[in-house]
């Protein structure tokens, strides 16, 4: 119970700074709303679909490759880079909080705003008659899989790689996006060349963003997903892992300064 009280203090101090700065919380409200209007239009344009089927398509890339990427992935990012900046894991040494609790609380925070825009995504996409399909928890498991591979990738990124804010945008557009284009996140993968689709099958966006596809527009179950499923659950655990040992060495290398 210590570490989840201290986790939830961390996660509740998160958003509140967030929500001290409005404009911020604005931006990552307007920003999932644009990408999926200009989505939902773009693919029933191209694809001769109706409105409701350009949108019920649209949602998916749109959450996991869009807007969980850039708040998960790159808000994570952010948050370690500023909180070193600020000092604030010293402040952590001499107080009676724990590392762990402040590990979980800063990726409680991020799956909070996480399933904030999926809830927003989901609205906008059922005001233009879409419905989700398939199993409403198997989606969540997936989406909140998602969370957590971004979430841990972007504590393996902003301890290894980034040095000061300045670095955050640099480091996340030369990451992601070419593997948000790879992963079918602004348009379908059918119009990747079939070299490119191979090295897509690597690419952990492309798992994410396939399997809810499927979920919630054609219903499908565990079993019809395995592959895409498999992946992401192997990926979520190493991004778990590699999270958690990389913010341990900085947290190491912080006590040595």
């Amino acid at each position: 119970m210590k570490f989840w009280c201290e986790a939830i203090a961390i996660t509740q101090r998160i958003l509140i700074e967030l929500l001290r700065r409005r404009r911020s919380l604005i931006f990552w409200i307007i920003f999932p709303i644009s990408i999926l209007l200009i989505n939902g239009y773009v693919l029933a344009e191209s694809m001769q679909l109706s409105t409701e089927e350009g949108f019920a398509y649209a949602a998916p890339s749109t959450l996991v490759g869009a807007a969980l990427f850039f708040s998960c992935l790159g808000g994570s990012v952010a948050t370690v880079v500023s909180e070193r900046e600020q000092q604030t894991l010293k402040r952590l040494f001499i107080s009676p909080l724990s590392g762990t609790s402040y590990f979980l609380g800063i990726f409680l925070a991020h799956s909070c705003i996480g399933f904030g825009q999926t809830l927003i995504i989901y609205t906008i996409a059922a005001f233009w008659g879409t419905t989700f399909k398939g199993s409403v928890f198997l989606g969540a498991i997936i989406i909140l899989m998602s969370i957590v591979a971004y979430v841990g990738l972007g504590f393996i990124l902003g301890t290894q790689l980034a040095r000061r804010t300045e670095d955050v945008n640099s480091l996340v557009a030369a990451f992601g996006v070419p593997l948000l284009i790879l992963g079918g996140a602004f348009f379908p993968i059918r119009f990747l060349p079939e070299t490119l689709l191979e090295l897509a099958k690597i690419n952990p966006i492309y798992h994410m963003n396939q399997a809810l596809l499927a979920v919630s527009t054609q219903g499908d179950n565990v079993q019809d997903i395995a592959s895409h499923f498999q992946f992401l659950s192997g990926f979520t655990l190493m991004m778990i892992l590699g999270g958690w040992f990389s913010y341990r060495r900085m947290v190491m290398l912080e006590k040595r300064l």
